[in-house]
């Protein structure tokens, strides 16, 4: 059904990936001189965001689900580690770094979402197993 909870989180990580655009961690990285940061990051995210997406649709079958969001994950982790670089490119740390700091948090809050949502389909799966155990 496309009303569980594990929808919600892959949602949650779909809009936390599609917010880090709207981030100047973003406009840095499109900045930089090497052209192919700024594209990788882009590629990245939107991978790490349709594929967020792309998860929800495949409610009615858990186990393709759950492997379908392992690879999410592991796109995510690529697009957390890549927006950590950049931060860390930007030079020192202090206030003036606030919001580039948000984007990568945007990041980590999406790779949450996807953890939260693999248990949750996780879950789903036993009890319907445990339920056919009972038939």
């Amino acid at each position: 059904m496309i009303q569980r909870i594990q929808t919600l989180f892959l949602f949650l990580a779909f809009l936390f990936n599609g917010t880090v655009f709207f981030n100047p961690l973003y406009s840095h990285a499109m900045q930089d001189p090497k052209p192919w940061i700024g594209t990788g990051f882009a590629v990245v995210l939107t991978v790490a965001a349709l594929m967020s997406l792309g998860c929800i649709f495949l409610y009615k079958n858990r186990p393709a689900q759950m492997t379908w969001v392992k690879r999410t994950m592991l796109i995510q982790i690529a697009s957390l580690g890549w927006g950590a670089g950049i931060l860390f490119s930007l030079g020192g740390f202090g206030l003036f770094l606030w919001d580039e700091l948000l984007g990568v948090a945007l990041l980590l809050l999406g790779l949450i979402a996807e953890i939260l949502a693999l248990r949750n389909i996780k879950k789903d799966e036993e009890l319907v197993r445990s339920m056919d155990r009972i038939r």
